[in-house]
């Protein structure tokens, strides 16, 4: 039986995520028992092909070769603020202003879960006012798509969708059979994910109180946030004062370390943070995606973009890392006496703007081959894309005999 949150539209979500490498997009709850196979990014994504479909051309050299299509980007942020968004609320005032519109007839979104606000609820949004429930950062999986039938089932011909890149892959992968009149995508960045469960215990690894926590960002001055409900004052965590050593080695599951996509490059329209130097990062991929930024005219500010410092030293540090965890070694944990001055030197010295987003598109393509080739070496060949492949190779890491499609 479908449920109501707070006006929002709850279906009941049915089904089971698929064994192996899978994030719970929601195809596989759908009635469709073989989709998975046809739109699965963890199996033989076509980037290509659905950049060709989506904008009318695949990613080019430059900076397209690190992020996708791009007809521009900008630093953005949304004026005034919104109450309780993650960063100014520009995603979900873009959802909110289609609905408003009229444009879209329903956005598939995520909402927190009424009994644990970490926790990913995807949520069927018909009026432009319940958009501000859909603010903020979720852990965990979210089987979004597994709304598509039910949306479809409810009347709504035109839908607009935010969703993270491995969710955004398997809508455009089976968009031409899904019987929508029109679907516009708001994506944002991958983050590495977890499941809920295991944030949770990350939280009390940062705070003495982790059940009030209520804010939770990674900040590209090279520090976490985390803000309370219990009226304490805001804190600021270097990322080198992180516990990330005390966490399981398989905090991270299998599909993050193998991520293919970290800008959602078949979305229309994508917002996220890692290179707005403190504002949101907007990269703006066709004419749909532009139209929508159109709507909210002068409630968005939009900037130039910083592009500053050397990312090599850090890319070829995490490199390193990586290996020796890809290899069953243990990380070396920096000594306790380094990490002030290195958190200091951090965000003076490293890279910020598109130089930081560049090094953070490096590690994910490091990482995938890296993980891929110790614990899934069959799957190298056709899960590669050659975008990954192409930023991999600056720093040594090429397609070994029998890695890439023919």
């Amino acid at each position: 039986m479908d449920g109501g949150y707070g006006g929002l539209t709850v279906p009941e979500i049915g089904g089971a995520p698929r064994s192996g490498l899978c994030t719970d997009c929601g195809i596989s709850r759908t009635g469709d028992g073989r989709a998975c196979g046809r739109a699965c990014q963890f199996i033989a994504p076509d980037y290509p092909a659905l950049e060709r479909s989506v904008h009318g051309r695949v990613a080019g050299k430059g900076d397209e070769a690190f992020f996708g299509v791009a007809q521009v980007m900008f630093r953005a942020r949304l004026v005034p603020a919104a109450e309780g968004a993650q960063w100014t609320g520009l995603t979900t005032a873009l959802a909110a202003e289609l609905l408003r519109a009229r444009a879209v007839d329903a956005v598939l979104a995520t909402a927190p879960d009424p009994l644990d606000r970490w926790k990913p609820m995807p949520v069927i949004v018909t009026e432009a006012a319940d958009m501000a429930r859909c603010r903020g950062m979720r852990m965990g999986f979210g089987p979004l798509l597994a709304l598509l039938e039910p949306a479809r089932a409810a009347g709504h011909r035109r839908i607009a969708v935010v969703g993270v890149p491995c969710q955004v892959y398997a809508l455009r992968a089976l968009e031409a059979e899904l019987g929508f009149d029109e679907i516009t995508v708001i994506g944002t960045p991958c983050s590495d994910n977890t499941t809920t469960d295991r944030f949770h215990q990350f939280l009390a690894l940062l705070d003495e109180k982790p059940e009030t926590v209520s804010y939770l960002e990674f900040r590209a001055d090279y520090r976490v946030e985390l803000r309370f409900d219990d009226g304490r004052k805001p804190r600021f965590v270097p990322f080198l004062k992180l516990p990330i050593s005390d966490l399981p080695s398989d905090f991270f599951p299998m599909t993050c370390k193998t991520c293919v996509d970290y800008t959602n490059r078949l979305a229309d329209i994508t917002v996220g943070y890692m290179g707005g130097d403190g504002d949101q990062w907007l990269i703006v991929r066709n004419d749909r995606g532009a139209r929508l930024l159109d709507r909210l005219g002068d409630r968005v500010v939009l900037r130039g973009l910083t592009d500053e410092g050397r990312r090599e030293a850090a890319v070829k540090g995490f490199l390193a890392n990586t290996e020796r965890a890809a290899g069953g070694l243990p990380l070396r944990r920096m000594p306790d006496w380094v990490r002030p001055i290195v958190a200091w030197l951090q965000p003076r010295t490293g890279p910020r703007g598109l130089e930081f987003a560049r090094a953070r598109v490096e590690m994910k393509a490091i990482e995938t081959v890296l993980h891929l080739r110790r614990a899934h070496p069959a799957k190298m060949k056709n899960m590669v894309p050659e975008h990954v492949w192409r930023v991999a190779a600056r720093y040594g890491l090429v397609p070994q005999p029998g890695e890439r499609r023919e």
